[in-house]
């Protein structure tokens, strides 16, 4: 069995509000093993015997399913998540700033994301990585930020879901 991280796309943030003890009742019916979710913000940690494209077709299935919603889910096993946060390219506290990964399943989306580091703000810091996108941001200007603003579109919502330092290492606990 594989432990796996599951991020759920745009819960609990923007329409779409589900009880996380309801999300870990579908996903345990789905068949999952000691499935977990981490604060109410769709962050699930849960095991498999099958690899993670297959969990993220499953889930995704599962949670469309029992909740009516196009759900999008990007899955990654734990110790790579470990490894992807460990590699953070920028200072991880910094006063007046918030610290992200976005993590991406499309490698179009991440040429593009990745791309957008010549066009960022004075104070915003964008930097690729393996399979997401580094980036820092001042408080209060995430949703105006370049990262932000181009991710709002709907052509990223299936591939693409972003977590604050802070809430990965909630996760990684």
């Amino acid at each position: 069995m594989t432990k796996y991280a599951a991020f759920l796309r745009g819960v609990n943030v923007g329409g779409v509000n589900l009880k996380m003890a309801e999300v870990a009742t579908a996903l345990t019916d789905a068949g999952f093993a000691q499935v977990r979710t981490v604060l109410a913000s769709g962050n699930v940690l849960l095991e498999s015997p099958t690899g993670a494209a297959a969990v993220r077709k499953k889930a995704e299935a599962a949670l469309s399913q029992r909740f009516g919603y196009d759900a999008w889910v990007l899955v990654y096993a734990v110790d790579t998540v470990r490894a992807l946060v460990s590699a953070y390219p920028f200072e991880r506290e910094v006063d007046g700033f918030q610290s992200y990964v976005t993590f991406v399943a499309d490698d179009a989306v991440l040429d593009e994301l990745a791309g957008l580091s010549g066009r960022a703000g004075p104070d915003e810091r964008i930097s690729r990585g393996d399979g997401v996108i580094y980036w820092q941001v001042p408080k209060g200007s995430t949703l105006d930020s370049t990262i932000g603003k181009t991710m709002g579109k709907p052509r990223y919502k299936s591939s693409t879901t972003t977590r604050n330092l802070r809430t990965l290492a909630k996760v990684l606990r």
